[in-house]
């Protein structure tokens, strides 16, 4: 197989960047998900994620990567697509939004956050945000960042050895200890804003089986899906990926002519991700889509509801980990090699709480 598409998401829920190239570190893509934006409720100030789902306009935001040179500093350069477009003596559509990629944390107001029933602490990134993304929104917004928080792994997606050792005291006190910082024997691994896992993985041969077969060759892209890492599947039938358990990406020839061949990379594939109405949101309307492509979350629930742990809903793509050997990250790059080496005899069972 070969990766054929890589994405980023430095702001939780609006629009992905394509990669060539990434880093990947314990944590995921680097710079994934650090950001989030939630829905203050006017009267409790109570604060609600702002995700695909719940808030479909997250589709009309596009994010980019810009290097330092051009700001000063790195930066997440976002802009609001408007739909109908707004007059263009408003200038709307040029009104994009600079946020640091590396905020100066001692400037920021810190905050307690919740994703998922796993908290963390993070950091307000202030009024000018604010006011930038709940004029688009329509609601009461905040931009938050997590800096040096991080958010405990509740269910059993983790790693092997990391898995082992929360079964062994339960996810009540895995939490407890993860918070103390007493995190037993194996370094407990965490996540960013990502739902349960650092990374995704999707498959390109699963995705033409749902084009052809579910949609009768409905146009489907994989962005809807949200991956960080997209192989094309190729040797493997529709679906195969149910099963992988490891995955091991090698490098194209040209990364690797240094006289002692490529360093393989590895991933360690944990759980299924359970699906959606997110897929039904139209990236142009920023609304629930119209039509047969509305309807893509209900045809993947004929028969891909395989998941035990969470019946309801459809399975497509699984979460991953980079394997703890790797402590000083990795690189991957569309076009690199990916063989699965190690697959499950039975599914796994999704497992977060509440979640």
């Amino acid at each position: 197989m070969k990766i054929t598409a890589l994405y980023v998401y430095p702001i939780k829920a609006l629009r992905g960047i394509d990669l060539k190239s990434a880093q990947i570190g314990p944590q995921g893509v680097s710079h994934d998900r650090r950001f989030m934006l939630y829905e203050v409720h006017p009267s409790t100030g109570e604060l609600k994620k702002i995700q695909l789902d719940s808030h479909p306009r997250c589709a009309l935001f596009e994010q980019q990567i810009v290097p330092g040179s051009q700001y000063g500093e790195s930066t997440v350069v976002v802009r609001y697509h408007s739909n109908p477009p707004q007059d263009s003596g408003t200038g709307e559509e040029d009104n994009a939004l600079k946020v640091p990629l590396e905020p100066d944390m001692s400037t920021l107001e810190k905050m307690d956050v919740v994703l998922h029933s796993s908290p963390a602490a993070a950091y307000r990134m202030g009024d000018s945000y604010d006011a930038w993304f709940s004029q688009r929104f329509g609601v009461n917004t905040i931009l938050v960042y997590l800096g040096d928080g991080r958010r405990a792994v509740l269910g059993k997606t983790l790693p092997p050895k990391a898995a082992q050792e929360q079964q062994q005291r339960g996810w009540v006190s895995s939490l407890t200890s993860y918070i103390t910082g007493s995190q037993g024997s194996v370094e407990t691994p965490w996540v960013t804003f990502s739902d349960v896992a650092p990374l995704m993985v999707t498959s390109e041969s699963s995705l033409r089986d749902v084009r052809d077969r579910l949609l009768n060759g409905l146009p489907v892209e994989m962005y809807k899906f949200r991956p960080n890492i997209v192989v094309d599947g190729q040797g493997e039938d529709p679906w195969a990926e149910d099963f992988w358990a490891e995955l091991t990406i090698t490098p194209g020839q040209d990364q690797g002519d240094n006289g002692v061949g490529p360093e393989e990379h590895t991933l360690q594939l944990t759980g299924n991700c359970v699906r959606c109405i997110s897929l039904n949101v139209d990236y142009k309307t920023g609304k629930p889509a119209e039509g047969d492509p509305g309807q893509v979350l209900k045809r993947l629930m004929k028969d891909r509801r395989v998941d035990t742990g969470s019946k309801w809903a459809p399975v497509f793509g699984r979460y991953a980990f980079l394997d703890g050997r790797h402590t000083d990250g990795i690189t991957v790059s569309v076009g690199d090699d990916a063989e699965v080496t190690r697959r499950n005899t039975e599914r796994t069972v999704w497992d977060w709480p509440g979640l």
